[in-house]
This record gives C-alpha cells, sequence and structure tokens, in this order.
C-alpha cells in the first residue's frame, strides 16, 4: 500500500506531548552571559546623550553597549531594490523610529541582573513628529530618513491606464484597509552564540526558518568565511513568515560574544516581541472594477499603499506579489496595479503567512461582492461566470504570473454541495422576514496562492545504514508543519523501508551543508521532492550493489518497494533486503549507502481554494460569531490528508482572527496600543467556528510529486470571506462594506448608522 496519501499520524508530536521539545532557551551553556536590550520609548526622536554609567556599577553586570562601543555601522537594507539610502544599525545611534528600536544593550552574568541595570540606562531624546499615518508618510512632508529626501521604500508605477473603464457598463470603486497585525508565534526570538577563539568559529543556536540563510548573513556581518560559523536550529515554536531572517538583535549578540570570547544568550520578553517581532499586512487599498450588467468583469485597478513600518524589510517588498496575483482567480482583460512602500514611526513589516497573496486576495475580493451587490447578482454566480476554465491551464494573466492548473468551479461547486448553501440563502431570508435578533451573514473568498514563489534550490539527503535503517537530511527547516513524517512517507514509499525506521533530520549547518530553508509554502514542493529524488537515487546505486551480490545485469535488478527487497526480474525467490545491501556497501567499499539531491523547481505553483464563511450577527451587540467555516482548498497531490487538514485549520483561525479582531495599534504619537495578549486579541477555540474541509488534489506537472503548497492557504481565503459575510449580514440595510477588523463596536455603529 502507498504511503502517500495515507493518514500517518505524526511522528514529531509524542516528544512534543511528553517530555516537550527543545527550543533556543532550553539549551544548556556552561558560563553564558545574559543580553538585555534597552529600547526606545519614543516612536521618533533625535538621540542626543545615551547614560550607561549607572546600570554599567550595578552587581553583576558585564558591560553595558552602545552602536559606537560596537563598532556597529549602519547599513543599506539587504535587497538592494529596496531605497539603499535608508541606513541602519543593528543599535540606533543618532535617531530612533518607532517605540521599541533598540539603541543600547546590558551583558550580564545572569538575565535578572541584565533586565535591573537595563532599566537604568536612559536616552536624552530631541523628539520628532511621529509619522503613522500612510498617506501622511506617502506625502513626503516629513522625512524619517532625510538623507533619502522620501519615504518610498519600493514602488511599482502603473501601466498606461488610459480607456480601462471605458467599456464598461457599470464600474464599482471603494477604498479600504488591510490592518496591521502581529505575528505572534507561541515561542518569541531568542538566541545563543558561542566564540571558539583557538578555532576561530562561531556557533549561533538560531530560532529562525533559515538556518544556512542565518549561517551566511552572520557570516558576512562578522567577516567570517562560511564555514567559519555553525548556525544551529532546535526546535522552532511557529515562525508563520516573522522568523525568516536575521534580526538586529541577532547581529548584536554575534559581535558580543566575539568581543567578549564568552557565550552569550539572549530572549526576548513577551512585550519585546510584540513591539519588535516583524508585523504583518499594513496595507490599504484604492480599488475599481468593472464590466458588464450581466456579471462580466473586464477590467480591474487597484492602488496599494503599503506601511513598511520604521526600516525596509521584505514587507516593502510584499505589493509585488499584489501585483503577480491581482486578478486572483478570475479571467479579467484589463488589470493595472500601482504600488508604493513607504516607511512610518512604526514596527518593521516583514512576512507573515501569505506574505502578500492575502493583500492581493482581499482587494479582489472584497470587490468582487461590492460589484455584486451593485448589479443584484449572488456573489457565488458572479464567481463562477469570472472563473479561468480549466482548459485554459497554463495560463498567464494580465500581470506576467504563469499558472500551472486550477479546477475552480469544481471547487466553487463542492463548497454549495457541502454547506447546503440554498438552506443557508432560506434561512437568512426566513431570519429576515420574522425581525430575528440574530442576523446570518454568507461570504464566499476564491483564491489562488503562489507557493514557492521565490523559487531556489533544496537540499536533500537519503543515507541507508548497515542495519536498513535509514537518515533523511534536509535544508528545508520545520517549525510546527510535519516534515518529519511526510518526508519519512516519501522515503519509505520510494524504497520500502518501513516509515518507522526512517530518522529526519535538519537545522544544523555543520550536518547540513546547504538548504534553502522554509517560507512560502515550499516545503513538501521543494524539500519533499528533493528527498524524493534522493531516494530514488539511493535505490539506483542500492541496484548496482545487489548486482555485484547476485551476480546480475544492475538492468535486471527491481526492488520490490512493498517488502524492500532487491532481486533479479522474474526470480524473486532470492532476494536482499536494504540492510544487507547496506551492509556489503559499507563492508566492500568502505562508504555509505547515500545519495544526495538538490531539486531547483522549473517555477512556483499555484493552489486554489473556496472559502464560505457563515457568520451570525446580533443586532443589538453588533456581536459577530463564526458559525461554520466550509473550505476546499486544492494542495496537489496531498501526501498526509490529516498534515494538509491540520495546515488549513490553522491557516483559517488566523484568517478569521484578523477579520474579528486581531489588529495592532498605534495612537497618532506612535504608541503601540496593544502590546500584549491583553489587549492584543489572539484568537482561542472558543472564538473559531467548525471549520469543515472538503478534499481536493489538482496535480501539478512542475515537480515529479505533482504536489502544491497548502501552509498558507487557509490564511489567504478566510479573512475575506469573513469580512464578506459580515458584510452580507447588514446588506439588507444598505450596508456596503465594513472595515477590518469587524468588532462588534464597529458592526454595532453600522447597525446604528444603517
Amino acid at each position: 500500500m502507498s504511503m502517500i496519501g495515507t493518514r500517518v499520524v505524526r511522528k514529531e508530536d509524542p516528544a512534543y506531548l511528553t517530555v516537550g521539545g527543545t527550543y533556543v532557551d532550553d539549551v544548556e551553556c556552561a558560563g553564558a552571559l545574559h543580553a538585555v536590550f534597552v529600547r526606545s520609548v519614543m516612536a521618533h526622536a533625535d538621540i542626543t546623550a545615551i547614560h550607561t554609567a549607572d546600570a554599567a556599577q550595578m552587581p553583576g553586570v558585564v558591560g553595558v553597549y552602545t552602536a559606537a562601543e560596537l563598532d556597529l555601522s549602519a547599513d543599506p537594507p539587504s535587497m538592494p531594490v529596496l531605497n539603499q539610502q535608508m541606513l541602519r544599525s543593528p543599535l540606533a545611534e543618532d535617531r530612533v523610529r518607532y517605540v521599541g528600536d533598540p539603541f543600547a544593550v546590558v551583558v550580564a552574568e545572569s538575565r535578572h541582573a541584565a533586565t535591573d541595570a537595563a532599566e537604568l540606562v536612559y536616552a536624552d531624546y530631541e523628539p520628532l513628529d511621529a509619522v503613522i499615518d500612510t498617506a501622511e508618510a506617502a506625502g513626503n512632508d516629513k522625512l524619517l530618513f532625510p538623507e533619502a529626501g522620501t519615504n518610498t521604500v519600493f514602488a511599482i508605477p502603473r501601466g498606461d491606464e488610459d480607456g480601462l473603464f471605458d467599456d464598461c457598463e457599470v464600474t464599482v470603486e471603494l477604498a479600504f484597509d488591510n490592518p496591521r497585525l502581529n505575528g505572534a508565534p507561541i515561542e518569541p526570538r531568542a538566541a545563543l552564540a558561542s566564540w571558539d577563539p583557538a578555532e576561530q568559529r562561531l556557533t549561533y543556536w538560531a530560532c529562525t526558518q533559515f538556518p544556512h540563510r542565518s549561517r551566511d548573513v552572520l557570516a558576512g556581518f562578522c567577516g567570517l568565511e562560511q564555514d567559519q560559523v555553525h548556525v544551529i536550529t532546535p526546535d522552532v515554536g511557529g515562525g508563520f513568515g516573522t522568523k525568516n531572517a536575521n534580526y538586529v538583535e541577532d547581529f548584536v549578540v554575534a559581535r558580543l560574544t566575539c568581543r567578549l570570547e564568552r557565550p552569550v544568550r539572549w530572549t526576548e520578553t513577551r512585550s519585546e516581541s510584540m513591539l519588535g517581532l516583524a508585523h504583518g499586512r499594513a496595507i490599504s487599498y484604492v480599488a475599481r472594477l468593472g464590466g458588464s450588467r450581466d456579471g462580466n468583469i473586464t477590467a480591474y485597478s487597484v492602488d496599494a499603499l503599503q506601511d513598511s513600518g520604521a526600516y525596509p524589510m521584505i514587507g516593502a517588498l510584499l505589493p509585488m506579489f499584489v501585483r503577480m496575483v491581482a486578478s486572483g482567480v478570475y479571467d479579467i482583460d484589463k488589470v493595472s496595479v500601482n504600488t508604493n512602500s513607504v516607511t512610518t514611526n512604526t514596527a518593521p513589516i516583514g512576512a507573515y503567512r501569505g506574505a502578500g497573496r492575502p493583500e492581493a486576495t482581499l482587494a479582489i475580493e472584497r470587490m468582487m461582492d461590492v460589484f455584486a451587490a451593485e448589479i443584484g447578482m449572488d456573489p457565488s454566480e458572479l464567481r463562477r461566470r469570472n472563473f479561468i476554465p480549466p482548459e485554459s491551464f497554463p495560463f498567464t494573466t494580465p500581470t506576467g504570473s504563469e499558472m500551472d492548473s486550477g479546477e475552480y468551479a469544481k471547487a466553487l461547486d463542492a463548497v454549495i454541495e457541502a454547506a447546503d448553501y440554498p438552506a443557508l440563502r432560506a434561512e437568512q431570508q426566513r431570519r429576515l422576514s420574522q425581525g430575528d435578533t440574530k442576523l446570518l451573514g454568507l461570504g464566499w473568498c476564491a483564491y489562488v496562492e503562489i507557493s514557492n514563489p521565490v523559487v531556489g534550490p533544496e537540499f536533500g539527503s537519503m543515507e541507508v545504514r548497515p542495519d536498513g535503517s535509514a537518515l533523511v537530511l534536509t535544508g528545508s527547516s520545520n517549525h510546527g508543519q510535519g516534515h518529519h513524517t511526510a518526508y519519512a512517507q516519501i522515503a519509505s514509499d520510494a524504497t520500502g523501508i518501513a516509515f518507522d525506521r526512517i530518522e529526519v533530520r535538519h537545522g544544523d549547518t555543520d550536518e547540513v551543508k546547504r538548504g534553502g530553508g522554509t517560507g512560502g509554502s515550499r516545503s513538501l514542493q521543494s524539500g519533499g521532492v528533493a528527498v524524493f529524488e534522493a531516494a530514488e537515487a539511493v535505490i539506483e546505486v542500492a541496484k548496482q550493489a545487489a548486482a555485484a551480490m547476485l551476480e546480475a545485469d544492475p538492468a535486471d535488478i527491481v526492488l520490490d518497494a512493498d517488502a524492500g527487497t532487491f532481486a533479479v526480474a522474474g526470480t524473486p525467490a532470492r532476494s536482499l533486503d536494504w540492510a544487507q545491501v547496506a551492509a556489503h556497501v559499507n563492508e566492500s567499499d568502505g562508504r555509505e549507502l547515500q545519495a544526495e539531491s538538490d531539486f531547483q523547481p522549473p517555477g512556483a505553483t499555484f493552489p486554489f481554494g473556496v472559502q464560505l464563511s457563515v457568520v451570525e450577527v446580533d443586532r443589538d451587540t453588533g456581536q459577530v460569531t463564526a458559525l461554520r467555516h466550509v473550505t476546499c482548498d486544492d494542495a496537489g497531490v496531498i501526501v498526509n490528508p490529516m498534515i494538509v487538514e491540520g495546515q488549513v485549520h490553522g491557516g483559517v483561525a488566523s484568517g478569521i482572527a484578523h477579520a474579528l479582531g486581531e489588529v495592532f495599534v498605534y495612537d497618532d504619537d506612535g504608541n503601540p496600543l496593544t502590546a500584549n495578549f491583553m489587549d492584543y486579541a489572539i484568537a482561542s477555540a472558543a472564538e473559531l467556528p467548525s471549520i469543515e474541509r472538503i478534499p481536493m488534489e489538482t496535480p501539478t506537472d512542475r515537480n515529479p510529486l505533482g504536489v502544491k503548497g497548502i501552509g498558507e492557504s487557509g490564511t489567504i481565503g478566510a479573512t475575506p470571506a469573513v469580512q464578506n459575510a459580515v458584510v452580507d449580514a447588514l446588506s439588507h440595510l444598505g450596508v456596503r462594506h465594513i472595515e477590518l477588523p469587524c468588532t462588534a463596536e464597529r458592526v454595532w455603529q453600522h447597525l446604528q448608522n444603517a
């Protein structure tokens, strides 16, 4: 029986549920010093002095350091397309640009001593006006980087839009926001660094999704060769894109351990994480959608204004994906996109689950509902009429994305049937006619995802040991996705080695020499395929060895993958198992039975889905309750349905939370108002509905397994589906739009004003 498509229980979970994982903060390191950062309490100010003398005299303090004392330089963004005049030092030296911007670090023998001393470090500020609003930032009247002469970090200018909507019978326009959120992983960031002066080597335990990228960046920062830096990534308690890069604290910790020649560790508090971990979304739109009164969409334009936060990071570049999938799953002839990413006095924006694709999807899906309301058509029918038909694939969008496969109407029909959509509409009308205090809302989203959008190679290897067990190494870093299980399934399916005899390891750059890391839903279709190719290569090596042992032609050797044995074709009575072959290779050649692969996909894949949100709105309070969420999400060939369901459930939960309450807020002076879990509305299971998932497999031809990504899909579809559902519940009152998040207060205000 094939392991592919089997609901194998995750092999990672027993340890997590019993003894627990080992995270960076759990790593024992004798004699390690503790670092605590001192952070700005002002959003925008020039620093005129930093006072450290009192802190330096505190018991247990080894030193208090500023940028000057650590010889830190201000450098341009690592991505050349971002404004290279916007420089940043790992510790702010002359100016702070957001509340939480670190400007000093205290190092002490204990965490408590470092924390106490950090309270005595302070700066003298010359306050500057804070720029919080992106529209104000785009006006360039107040500059965060005067030397740059602009607040623009990155822009995609609109092409010729003349006549875009001339042939449209109906045109709708809407200005709306996709608000800022915090990734809020269970494990905050942490680091542990150790410098060996004899070996001239840095060992760095990193809380990251990209261990090899961290190695390379730290080597460059420290002026070392790559082989002088050893990065170890133990268990990582969630990332969602927010741990895809080195932060300024990582550079400071590395510099400190090299300077002091003692191990240095740092673990941020939850409050620090809320202030400094990269935020997500934070984009606003002005969108127009045009077409015929019978529902044929022909033109779409969107102006997207991205808040990049105080310093340019990958978040400033994410509107590139807004352009790539601007038209979503729809066959729209004319599409025009203009984006502008600007700096503000807020936490920098990075990648968060979907990273640009949710932003694109919210824009087009909100506009589809606005257009449907304008022409009086059911929003599900409007979507159906404009889907790209399956026979058109591969399909190139007006903005140049080359999409591999899609069955959008099939997914829509599956959700309609599973949810009994006609009955839900009838129930909605019944409640309205009877004056029920609980309004029913139904919201659609049909989305397309780009998985593995930044296509690059991934490493995988497989070694069969003399006892017949196997070791799989991968450059793809696990932080909850289920790599150990899925990759073992792939290797077992190919070789016939028992699933429970396959060990999967990752995250140590000495053991795994190269790797691309985890992000953009790339793990299975890059890392998993690399493991598959390595397994296939091991089989070929084993056939050569088995041929010598059986005195046969290698071309005549066959592998019985069900039994895990090699034999000459037609004579299965005499066979060799993996242990025998591996032992022979080891004894005769003095080497391991091993092979590796670096899989380079020819292009990204475009998984898709359709989601229906069913919500209830209380007329008296405005409270929104998510009742049901029905989703059909394509992931290509499914290796483990249980893991896919878990990914979809987690993604949908994140999207619903963003739609109904999760938002990070600053006041007009740049002070964060939601910097802890008392004020920041993290959703719990109690706030989430039943999530009903319908399986769908539309294989891709862009890798030999036919797999696509799934880790971000649920999030991409859920937020617009819920928002559309809330608006739908109030549409009989003439309400056409409600901003995110759809909190009880905001919905109640619309009810009162309707």
